[in-house]
């Protein structure tokens, strides 16, 4: 049987077989028997390389953080995750540039620890009682990258078209999210970021 570590773009966690491109964890949220017992531990929630080194251990081991996994780094943001500063550091760097860049009314005063940003995705991504927090806005408003919900299903934006989204990949959206008023799933500061041309990478699937 599959853990319960594969996460959706509303950050919730299943039991799936697809594995996808990227792993993750937001600290300890597993028992001993290797049941999933909460949503986060932490509030640096990231998105790490499937392989680092010579790091190999067993999924979900006693102790240790969850490792969690993504489709790709469109889902993760739209999670809430952002890139690890370890095994992706360059990754890290370029998200943390573009982050404060995009959202120079969060921290007019200079550049803040990354704890300081986790806080922010944090009030951004999950409401008092363990909610997802979602945005509104008009399709045409949306960049490329940003996750919509629609139709209870999860569509992703890229290159001005709408994909469907699913733990296998992305099929072409066969009725396209429209209207002024669609429910956006990647925190609000990540949307600003990719306002500015940041663009997360995305399942081949995809296209383009």
């Amino acid at each position: 049987m599959p853990h319960q570590n594969r996460v959706d773009p509303w950050g919730q966690l299943h039991a799936v077989s697809a594995r996808g491109a990227l792993t993750g964890n937001r600290g300890i949220l597993h028992n001993y028997r290797q049941e999933i017992v909460r949503p986060w531990k932490s509030k640096a929630w990231i998105a790490c390389s499937l392989v680092w080194g010579a790091v190999r251990r067993p999924v979900l081991s006693p102790g240790t953080w969850t490792e969690l996994f993504f489709l790709d780094e469109a889902t993760a943001f739209a999670a809430g995750h952002r890139p690890c500063a370890y095994c992706r550091r360059a990754r890290y760097n370029e998200f943390k540039a573009a982050w404060l860049t995009a959202n120079p009314a969060c921290f007019p005063a200079g550049h803040p620890a990354i704890r300081e940003i986790d806080k922010i995705l944090h009030a951004e991504r999950i409401q008092p009682g363990g909610r997802k927090v979602t945005l509104v806005a008009p399709a045409a408003d949306l960049p490329d990258g940003v996750m919509v919900e629609w139709e209870a299903g999860a569509f992703l934006k890229w290159q001005g078209s709408w994909r469907q989204w699913s733990f296998a990949g992305y099929s072409p959206a066969a009725h396209p999210p429209a209207g002024p008023a669609l429910t956006v799933l990647t925190p609000a500061t990540i949307v600003n970021m990719f306002r500015t041309g940041f663009r997360p990478a995305v399942h081949p699937t995809a296209g383009g």
